[in-house]
């Protein structure tokens, strides 16, 4: 298969460049002054004919851009004509498993043909033949500017078929990409709604919690709250304490904005969010002043208010 010559880097040329080198023979038409005009009009109409050939390739793949079999099929009857005796002139064009004839093909002993490749390897040929005996050319019958033109025809389909199978991957591709994106659209869809689903079962059972302590268990601690000893009344105001800050909702919400929080400094962030100071939630706990105070500033940290002139209790009952 011809390709058209690149010219040489700068350091290897080693003669003046030719114009001609860059075009094959095809496009060439004969210039010797002792050549008959009749001579020089038959090249020059050969010539069109071959122009017409690659222009009519290039206007059949603008048309059938998404189908290799239209193209082809059109293609095989739009070489006769450009070979030199067109009259008894057909063709045939073999790509993968497919095989595409012109008007009255007939397989004869004067064919020439040329191999299609795409991606280095051997997918097809293109095949022209003459019906009838034709005087001896460069090619047997064939002009050495027909060798040209359907290897030009062969490089030109092996071109084309690559585009086309490249255009129909990257839409298979697109086309996944849009079903994938639906897909996941409609999983998003469904885990927001399952989500939406598990917050409102949440809700209801906070909801029935919240109410089987306020109806059910604070009435019966109210009531151990004047059947213990004053001694020991204490236990139980930390156990009703306890169960406030179960069902409070300051707690869900301080849960969720100040994760670092340990249940430690949650359970004194509630007490003090009530207005009780460090000395008296270090009685209700059992433990020193100084250990509460050790607590405030961890807390006060960790709510990034450190340094600041911002009240704990106010700062904590602001987010109710």
């Amino acid at each position: 298969m011809s390709k058209s010559p690149i010219p040489p880097s700068k350091k290897e040329v080693s003669e003046p460049f030719k114009p001609d080198d860059l075009f094959p023979s095809l496009w060439q038409i004969p210039q010797n002054s002792e050549m008959a005009p009749e001579k020089i009009e038959i090249a020059l109409r050969e010539r069109i004919k071959e122009l017409n050939c690659l222009y009519g390739i290039a206007r059949l793949a603008e048309r059938y851009y998404d189908s290799m079999d239209n193209f082809l099929k059109y293609l095989v009857d739009f070489l006769p004509p450009s070979w030199q005796y067109p009259k008894i002139t057909c063709a045939r064009i073999v790509f993968e498993d497919r095989t595409y004839r012109s008007k009255n093909f007939k397989v004869t002993k004067w064919r020439q043909l040329s191999r299609i490749l795409a991606y280095n390897e051997p997918v097809g040929e293109v095949a022209v033949f003459y019906l009838e005996e034709r005087p001896a050319a460069d090619e047997g019958p064939f002009l050495k500017e027909e060798r040209v033109l359907i290897d030009e025809v062969a490089q030109r389909i092996g071109d084309i078929a690559i585009r086309i199978a490249a255009e129909k991957e990257l839409q298979e591709t697109n086309r996944q990409l849009s079903l994938e994106r639906t897909a996941l659209q409609e999983a998003n869809t469904v885990l927001r709604a399952v989500l939406a689903k598990v917050g409102e079962e949440k809700q209801h059972i906070y909801k029935d919690m919240q109410a089987n302590i306020e109806k059910v268990i604070m009435p019966i601690i109210n009531v151990l709250t004047l059947e213990v000893p004053k001694a020991q009344r204490k236990y139980v105001e930390i156990l009703k304490s306890n169960l406030d800050e179960i069902t409070s909702p300051f707690i869900n919400r301080l849960l969720y904005k100040f994760q670092p929080l340990t249940p430690t400094e949650i359970s004194i962030c509630n007490l003090i969010r009530n207005g009780m100071r460090s000395k008296e939630i270090a009685e209700l706990r059992g433990v020193s002043t100084a250990t509460i105070n050790r607590h405030r500033e961890h807390i006060r940290r960790k709510l990034k208010i450190t340094n600041s002139d911002v009240n704990l209790t106010s700062y904590l009952q602001s987010l109710v």
